[in-house]
Order: C-alpha cells, then sequence, then structure tokens
C-alpha cells in the first residue's frame, strides 16, 4: 500500500479541528513523517507581510531601494497604530515574528495587538503585546515551547496556527506615551483555495485584576458561547506582600463545559500541579508547561500551561478559572489574622487527613482545640493577570474588551 504523508500545514490544522481523533498519536507520527517534506501541496501558497512588502502582495517585496533593503522596520508614535496584515481571502497565519527596540515593562503592556478575521469589527486576539507573546507582567525572558519564543529576549515569536476564511488583519496600536522608534516584522501566511468548515478561528482573552477577592476565583477565561477548544494560558502573578513567603499557589484550575453550572467537570489540584511540577514552583521551561519567572525577591511569577497533547474541547461554552488560594503553617496563619491580613481560612491537613473549615457564612476559629494542626491552605488577595488562548467556531465572541492601559501598566514601572 502507497504511504501517503500529510503536509505540515495539516498537521498544524489538527491543533483546532473538532473531528480529530487520537490528537497526540496522530501529532508525533505526522511531524516525524519524512514524506511531507517533500510532497507537494496545491491547497497553499507562501506570502509574507513586513514593511519590505505590506499585505503580502505577490512580486512586489523590496521595492523601495530598487531591491535594497529600503524598509526594514518602522515608527509607531504614541497614540498610533499600524497595520501588519490586512488581506482577503482564505488562508492560516503560521508564524509571526516581532522585534522592537523598547522593551520596557510598561511598553510591553501599553503596546496592544489586535486580530480580525474575516471582516468582522471586533477583534477575535485584543492582548497587550508582551502577554499575548507569553511574556507577562512586563518582564522579556528566554524560552521556546510550542506555541512561542524568544530566542534571546530580544524578539517575539508565535508559531500558532490561526486560520481565516475571507480575511485577516493584524493591528498594533501604541498606547503608551511615548514613540516606539523600532518595529521589524515578518508575519507568514499560507493563502488557501479550498476552507474546511471544521477549521475554527483562533481567540485571546487578557485580563488583570490587581487585588483579587478572597473567595471568588479569577476567571482565565469567562463564559464563551459556540464550539471550540481550550488552547491554555499564561498567568502572572505580583504577590501582595502583606502575606510574606507564605506559598501563594494553592489554587485549583477549573474548567466549566457544556453547561455546568457551580461545580465543573475539569478541577486540577494545586497551580504548581496545573503545570506539571509539584511542592512549590521553580523556574523551568517545557514544550507545554513551564515557569519563566520565579522571584520569591519580589514576589513575582509567571507560568504557563498549553492543552496541545490533552486537548479541552467543548460542544456549545466554556468557562475557566483559577482559584487565589496560599497556605502557611497554622501558627503562621492565626498571626497573619491577629495581624489584619486579608485572608479566609479553608483546610488545616497533615499526614493524618484533612479537616474542611471554609463556609461561605461563618467563621472559624483556628485556635479551636478540636481542629487538628498542620498546613493551613487559606483564600488570599494578589495582584493577577492572565492571557488565555483558545480557538472557536465563529471569528467574533461576546468578551469584554481589553481594559485600559492605565490598569495594564499599574504598579510595573519603567524598566
Amino acid at each position: 500500500m502507497k504511504h501517503v504523508a500529510i503536509p505540515i500545514v495539516f498537521v498544524l490544522f489538527s491543533l483546532f479541528s473538532c473531528q480529530q481523533k487520537n490528537i497526540e498519536k496522530e501529532i508525533i507520527e505526522k511531524s516525524i513523517s519524512t514524506g511531507e517534506l517533500y510532497e507537494f501541496n496545491d491547497n497553499i501558497r507562501p506570502r509574507w507581510s513586513s514593511f519590505e512588502n505590506i499585505n503580502a502582495e505577490k512580486g512586489v517585496g523590496g521595492r523601495e531601494n530598487n531591491g535594497a533593503k529600503g524598509h526594514p522596520y518602522d515608527k509607531i508614535k504614541a497614540g498610533d497604530s499600524k497595520t501588519l496584515l490586512n488581506v482577503q481571502g482564505a488562508g492560516i497565519v503560521q508564524r509571526m515574528w516581532i522585534t522592537i527596540n523598547d522593551r520596557s515593562p510598561r511598553m510591553l503592556r501599553a503596546l496592544k495587538i489586535e486580530m480580525f478575521w474575516d471582516g468582522e469589527d471586533k477583534p477575535a486576539v485584543s492582548a497587550p503585546f508582551g502577554d499575548f507573546f507569553g511574556v507577562g507582567l512586563g518582564k522579556t525572558a528566554t524560552f521556546e515551547n510550542a506555541l512561542f519564543a524568544n530566542p534571546e529576549g530580544r524578539s517575539f515569536n508565535s508559531f500558532v496556527a490561526m486560520p481565516f476564511k475571507t480575511g485577516a488583519r493584524i493591528v498594533v496600536t501604541n498606547e503608551s506615551d511615548k514613540d516606539l522608534n523600532m518595529i521589524f516584522f515578518d508575519v507568514n501566511i499560507q493563502q488557501m483555495k479550498e476552507w474546511n468548515d471544521n477549521y475554527l478561528y483562533f481567540h485571546c482573552y487578557w485580563q488583570r485584576d490587581t487585588a483579587t477577592t478572597p473567595g471568588v476565583d479569577f476567571e482565565l477565561l469567562p463564559k464563551v458561547e459556540g464550539k471550540g477548544r481550550f488552547l491554555g494560558t499564561n498567568i502572572g502573578v505580583n504577590t501582595h506582600p502583606s502575606y510574606g513567603t507564605n506559598w501563594w499557589g494553592e489554587g485549583e484550575v477549573k474548567m466549566y463545559l457544556d453547561g455546568d453550572t457551580d461545580f465543573a467537570t475539569l478541577v486540577g489540584t494545586g497551580t504548581e500541579d496545573y503545570i506539571g511540577t509539584a511542592w512549590g514552583q521553580g523556574k523551568f521551561v517545557n514544550r507545554f508547561n513551564g515557569c519563566l519567572l520565579a522571584d520569591g525577591d519580589n514576589y513575582q511569577w509567571l507560568f504557563y500551561r498549553y492543552h496541545i497533547p490533552d486537548p479541552v474541547f467543548f460542544d456549545t461554552n466554556c468557562r475557566v478559572t483559577i482559584q487565589q488560594m496560599g497556605g502557611a503553617m497554622k501558627p503562621e496563619v492565626i498571626k497573619k489574622l491577629k495581624n489584619g491580613v486579608n485572608l479566609i481560612p479553608v483546610t488545616i491537613q497533615n499526614d493524618e487527613g484533612m479537616d474542611h473549615i471554609y463556609y461561605p457564612d461563618s467563621t472559624v476559629n483556628l485556635e479551636d482545640p478540636g481542629l487538628r494542626d498542620g498546613w493551613t491552605n487559606y483564600y488570599r488577595s494578589d495582584d493577577v493577570s492572565a492571557a488565555s488562548y483558545f480557538y472557536l467556531d465563529r471569528p467574533g465572541s461576546s468578551l469584554p474588551a481589553l481594559q485600559g492601559v492605565g490598569l495594564r501598566t499599574a504598579g510595573l514601572g519603567e524598566q
């Protein structure tokens, strides 16, 4: 029987096809197939959009200086925008590379990247520039994972597959109070002759809460309607100094799928557990999960999880949250309560078991001799932000607009 290899672009399509079966096995098998490198695909044609050939037109690249280097970069004045791509027809964004000369925390948060599919007025992607590329808290980092890369801490790469049926537009807006003097980019797309109705549209949602409410879960992704796939998230945490060095990451990630109400279908066991590590969270970088920043001295953490080998599909709706919970030994928690620290005890545990002590409308006295001694988990309030990525069977959604630049940049400083 003749072996028929499947082109690379269709391997990428498997990341967002709702009909795809046995995804992990198929991705591995297709990725190692050498045939995909040499078999011709008549459905796709490569195009690159850059300042040397804006909107990726055929046969017009590099004209500004008679084929020499004429327009490698441009400027975005404060308050202005630059359109990086504006094309009609079907295609797929396969790779983006961008570098900017000002990579300060404020600029990474004040720049806004937006993506519009199929002529929609509302963006499917609307996020701070740095956070979209996996660099939260305005912090640059050197890393490479399955979706994003920053090889030397000076560039921003995306390898996320983003299909569109009738058109695509990508815009970067400078919402800071100073000019961005240099932006270089290229957006690599494949034009397609045929569209498959199983293809889904890529979306990204970002939000920040500078002081979460104890007992109220932070929404990584508010409820979205439609058929799709939750692809993953990168999360930044500035822990509140009032908790000192107490562990902050006991919160469970919960995914409410297809009509779930009070209780979720998918529930983790803790923040560090969600990203595949354990007993605390240090710095590491893996393909699908990692922690780019673990700075206990400055109370900052930045971590991610991408559901590629473990797809999270939904048929009608999806909502994703993470609890804001930490913990310490019981005497330490009692001391903090007496000092007025904003927390709500939840459980006390030791090797022998666990006391469930959190009741929404009652107060538990941790000094009750009937309670066991041990590690005490508690709800707390921290500064949390997250960019969450998902695919949907429609080019737009009903999610809230991106928060204003003042909130995005609050407390970041200039460096």
